[in-house]
């Protein structure tokens, strides 16, 4: 087991203790009912070419794919929200492996639909040194086919925890991306993928790592 899943581990151990059962039944039916989409089959997947971005960073510069890939290879990590305690531990985590990805010859972006200024007070409280974009109402991600719509049995749990998306996203759409890594090459190729809907398993760091 690497690192990061025992971080989760132990983080699905501290939010069982704290939150009512209902809660994560809610959260699995929602689980299985994505996995009929079978976003996993029908996203982008290795060996595709991947669409170019031109995304704003947390103090609003436009940030190119094409001036990334000129030099390096990329490191795309799609992320739900800095809501989400699953995705600040994977940030935090490839934040503590960024000088391996960077021996690599690779640039880590993590990229969601939230707000920029929501990205800026994550970068901060997390010390992040990458580049946190913003993918709009999740433009982006649709056209890699790793968007789905949070189910109406769901919103009200979410907001029951202080979780409110409207705002988050400046949007009503409820959607967000499956949380996703994705490995660029200079060419635009797809050389690595992880992609699972149950967003409380995430990309093992020592094997993206050892793919760059």
């Amino acid at each position: 087991m690497n690192s990061l899943a025992t971080q989760i581990d132990q983080l699905n151990h501290e939010l069982f203790s704290q939150l009512p059962q209902e809660v994560f039944e809610v959260f699995g039916q929602s689980i299985k009912d994505i996995r009929t989409k079978n976003i996993e089959e029908n996203s982008i997947q290795v060996g595709d070419l991947m669409p170019g971005f031109a995304l704003p960073n947390a103090l609003g510069k436009t940030i190119l794919s094409e001036d990334i890939l000129k030099n390096k290879k990329m490191v795309m990590a799609f992320y739900r929200g800095s809501w989400c305690p699953y995705c600040n531990l994977e940030l935090k985590f490839l934040q503590d492996h960024l000088s391996e990805i960077r021996n690599k010859d690779a640039v880590l972006v993590a990229i969601s639909p939230q707000r920029p200024d929501h990205s800026l007070s994550m970068i901060e409280k997390n010390n992040l040194e990458f580049e946190i974009l913003t993918d709009k109402n999740n433009e982006y991600a649709k056209k890699l086919g790793i968007v789905f719509q949070l189910q109406n049995f769901v919103l009200p749990h979410y907001q029951n925890l202080g979780i409110n998306l409207s705002d988050c996203n400046q949007n009503e759409e409820n959607t967000l991306p499956v949380p996703a890594v994705f490995v660029v090459d200079k060419n635009n190729a797809i050389t690595y993928k992880f992609l699972d809907v149950n967003y409380m398993n995430r990309v093992n760091v020592e094997e993206l790592i050892q793919a760059l």
